[in-house]
């Protein structure tokens, strides 16, 4: 049985970032960046306005007010999208609208409320003086021509969609997303739905891990629930190796007489690189792979495959996908803790703000079965092997569930 660190160690030292490829932009949402986005141009691309009103010269308007306007003439107008080959004068003000050029010789813009409006005639009243560059939006100030727009390894949200959008981008290269092969093995598995016979559960671990994965950003490409059938195994096994980057199981691999994942495991060439790890919940943790896959296999408690999952499986796919690993937080419980004199603790928790700090109290539910102590948690706290329980005040690791906020 070797630690928590230990074990993180050799499990993201067998990590590889995806390889990566060319996707359409609007295909892109959810994966990561590969390289490096620059700007084609600056942003603005041109100097123009951030409001509909008139080009003016602002030195022409000065102490303009309403009791004392100051009289300019109009000599044209720029819709946003014309060239704006317009150039102003002295005394000379041009219509102008939000996102059109400003026209050579004006300064400053100035809001078409604070004048006598678009239909005033030959000529307009100004009842509001202006600074140079007032609502003038200037040719890079947004972002310079060259400059990064957003950087590798950055996950894509509308936010990045949105930016390179604007500067033109219709493909972008984005790290290839995982493949990954589901299993729950045992015969007293049902799915829900179905009716329950004497001895047997319903299933809730496949569908967790179902949903885990879409969040993260993989591809779940199999996922089934076998029974303690050895061929049966072996042959979900043996295709899920061939099709997957990733196999994710719960269930098979404790020491019961029926627990056949690591000899099949072994049989179809599988390396493995632990198996047995200081924690609870969740010590029959196993990790394998091959040139071409990583295997874990989680225990089949509910709790103990909820929690193994985010702190073993969700870094890992973080990582190949180019991100980089999510990291645990300090908190101060506000509730006892029960830690373990050998193993490092985990279990669900609520984190929220109190008087400008991260506090937070562990679930009451303390089983591995006990699946409901996930439902109002918006975290996973960790202690470290230790004598007796925390006790309110001492600091502990949180990690964030990232589908949850904050309280």
């Amino acid at each position: 049985m070797i630690s928590v660190e230990k074990a993180h160690m050799i499990i993201l030292d067998k990590v590889k970032i995806q390889d990566s490829k060319k996707v359409k932009l609007d295909e892109s949402s959810g994966m990561v960046l590969a390289e490096d986005i620059t700007a084609l141009f600056p942003m603005p691309r041109f100097d123009n306005s951030a409001m509909d009103g008139f080009a003016v010269r602002s030195v022409d308007i000065i102490d303009a007010k309403k009791d004392n306007p100051v009289i300019l003439k109009m000599i044209g107008g720029i819709p946003a999208g014309d060239k704006g080959d317009i150039t102003l004068g002295q005394g000379e003000c041009v219509q102008c609208m939000t996102g059109a050029p400003i026209p050579k010789g004006a300064d400053a813009v100035v809001m078409v409320e604070d004048t006598s409006g678009y239909n005033s005639g030959p000529t307009v009243q100004i009842f509001l003086d202006a600074y140079t560059g007032k609502h003038i939006r200037r040719k890079g100030e947004e972002i310079s021509e060259g400059e990064v727009l957003v950087a590798k390894n950055t996950k894509i949200t509308p936010a990045e969609i949105g930016t390179l959008s604007t500067f033109g981008y219709s493909k972008v290269s984005v790290y290839r997303t995982p493949k990954v092969a589901l299993l729950s093995t045992g015969d007293e598995l049902v799915k829900p739905g179905q009716p329950l016979k004497t001895g047997q559960i319903y299933n809730s671990n496949l569908f967790v891990f179902t949903d885990l994965a879409k969040r993260v950003g993989a591809e779940i490409i199999m996922d089934d629930i076998v029974g303690d059938n050895h061929q049966d195994l072996r042959d979900f096994l043996s295709k899920a190796l061939l099709k997957c980057d990733i196999l994710i199981s719960s269930g098979g691999v404790s020491m019961g007489t029926h627990d056949y994942l690591r000899e099949i495991l072994e049989e179809l060439g599988v390396k493995e690189h632990l198996w047995k790890v200081a924690q609870k919940p969740g010590k029959p943790l196993y990790f394998g792979s091959t040139p071409d896959n990583l295997i874990f296999g989680l225990p089949g408690n509910p709790v103990s495959s909820f929690i193994g999952f985010m702190e073993w499986v969700w870094p890992v796919i973080e990582k190949m996908m180019g991100l980089n690993v999510s990291h645990a937080l300090n908190a101060i419980l506000t509730e006892t803790f029960p830690r373990e004199q050998v193993k490092t603790r985990f279990l669900f928790g609520i984190a929220k703000w109190k008087d400008s700090r991260l506090v937070c109290a562990p679930s009451l539910k303390f089983g591995s079965h006990m699946l409901t102590s996930s439902l109002k948690a918006n975290c996973i706290i960790k202690s470290d092997p230790g004598n007796g329980p925390l006790k309110p005040g001492d600091q502990v690791k949180i990690r964030l569930l990232p589908w949850k906020q904050i309280l």
